[in-house]
């Protein structure tokens, strides 16, 4: 008879629910994917992509060749604090679609009392000790639990592929920082040799004034110089320091400013393989992470559409009674019930309409922002691929005036050395031969840089990394 009222209720429930019921699983997949794939139109190549890149193994890190540089991001994944934290979030979220996932199983409790009775004019009393267990479990007719396990576990793909990208974005933050460093120490020499070279012609003016071949201006000229590149190195050192403090911070370090670092730029590694535009949206853990977040907003959804259906749930009690606990579990003592429950959700003010317009409002949120990241990413690629152009036909052409600036710097020393030409002339041209060489420093670590963006921006494979 039992089994004859359960299947009633069922029979009830689809009756109920037949015009309203929410997504099955395999559905609610494919809307996610086709969700994602309409929300923004997806090239077939990278327009600023002249030629297809060899094809290389893209273990970024190790392509720079730089041990030192490999020891400092080893050490900032296991003490930077910021990872840290999305460690933490990320556990957090997998223990929580753990815990939704128990929502889907049976649960039991046990309770045990003892009561004490009597009389109030001080006649006898007596004890009672009971034992109950209860048993109770939800019939997930309409897939409303389902699709919170599986929102859950959306949720915590996507913290996982967060964690993911913070590892990437603090890898490349420690390479781009440790790249600064060595620049500033770079910047620092050039600075020396330029004030060196003052600091020596200001002596050969000295001279040439004691001798009356030069002028009271030029020694003025010289003097300012010579502070004028003192004040420079102050500036620079200053710069470096605080890189320095930067990369202590990333690292997990006190910013003391003590951190000993090489000086010399690693070699331009050959550029990654670009693939094509669609391989980042299953690649780079930012775009998993925003499409893991549409899943999770689909699930959610379904969850508040099923949430004003009607529920269906088993429970079933075993409890004893004795006035002892050695005959609690006798059979004579025992009881038990077996009931079906159905709750049909009638007015509630419209609290249930209003959850399922907000999470529909959330999943078209949750495509937008996709879809936006998406088109973040493309330009990022785009940007990166034409940028690596650019800053190689600068370095060419500042190589050029580096070269061509040397040469015109030592002619102007003999020429200003044997009278034949005045200090402004030798002054100017040294000053064009030290920018350039400091603008081609700056181009080389643009340029490491630029192939960092590049791996950051493509994703890249991670995996050893």
């Amino acid at each position: 008879m039992k089994m004859i009222k359960i299947s009633s209720v069922s029979t009830v429930l689809l009756l109920l629910g037949a015009c309203a019921t929410p997504m099955n699983t395999a559905t609610r997949e494919k809307a996610i994917e086709k969700a994602v794939q309409e929300s923004i139109a997806t090239p077939t190549d990278w327009a600023a992509l002249a030629a297809k890149n060899v094809e290389l193994e893209s273990t970024w890190l190790a392509a720079f060749n730089d041990p030192q540089m490999l020891e400092l991001i080893a050490e900032g994944k296991k003490n930077n604090i910021n990872l840290q934290v999305a460690a933490g979030n990320m556990d957090r979220a997998w223990l929580l679609a753990e815990k939704s996932g128990s929502a889907l199983k049976p649960s039991a409790d046990l309770s045990i009392g003892r009561a004490q009775t009597g009389s109030a004019n001080g006649g006898g009393s007596s004890s009672q000790v009971t034992v109950g267990l209860k048993v109770s479990w939800e019939a997930d007719v309409w897939g409303r639990l389902q699709a919170g396990v599986s929102g859950a576990q959306a949720s915590a793909q996507a913290a996982e592929a967060d964690y993911i990208y913070a590892q990437h974005s603090l890898s490349a933050n420690i390479a781009k920082t440790y790249f600064k460093v060595i620049e500033a120490k770079l910047q620092a020499d050039i600075t020396r040799t330029n004030l060196d070279l003052l600091e020596q012609g200001r002596r050969i003016t000295q001279v040439k004034f004691d001798n009356g071949m030069s002028s009271a201006q030029d020694i003025a000229l010289n003097r300012a110089e010579v502070a004028s590149a003192k004040e420079q190195l102050i500036t620079i050192d200053g710069a470096q320091r605080e890189a320095i403090r930067a990369l202590e911070v990333l690292l997990g370090r006190y910013p003391s400013a003590t951190l000993d670092i090489a000086k010399k730029l690693p070699k331009l590694p050959p550029p990654p393989p670009a693939g094509i535009p669609s391989e980042i949206l299953e690649r780079r853990p930012d775009l998993i992470s925003a499409e893991r977040s549409i899943a999770a907003a689909f699930n959610a959804t379904d969850a508040a559409k099923a949430a004003r259906l009607p529920s269906f749930s088993l429970t079933s009690t075993l409890s004893g009674s004795s006035s002892s606990l050695a005959n609690v579990l006798s059979p004579s003592n025992v009881a038990w019930q077996l009931a079906g429950n159905l709750l049909v959700p009638l007015f509630d003010g419209g609290r249930g309409e209003i959850d399922v317009e907000i999470a529909t409002v959330e999943q078209k949120s949750a495509v937008a922002n996709y879809a936006q990241k998406a088109l973040t990413a493309f330009a990022e690629v785009e940007n990166n691929l034409d940028q690596g152009r650019v800053l190689a036909a600068r370095e060419e052409a500042l190589t050029e005036v580096q070269e061509q600036s040397d040469k015109a710097y030592r002619v102007a020393a003999v020429l200003y050395n044997e009278g034949e030409s005045g200090l402004l002339d030798k002054l100017l041209i040294q000053q064009q031969a030290i920018a350039a060489k400091s603008n081609l420093l700056a181009i080389q670590r643009s340029q490491l840089e630029q192939r960092i963006n590049l791996y950051m921006a493509l994703g890249g494979d991670w995996q050893s990394n």
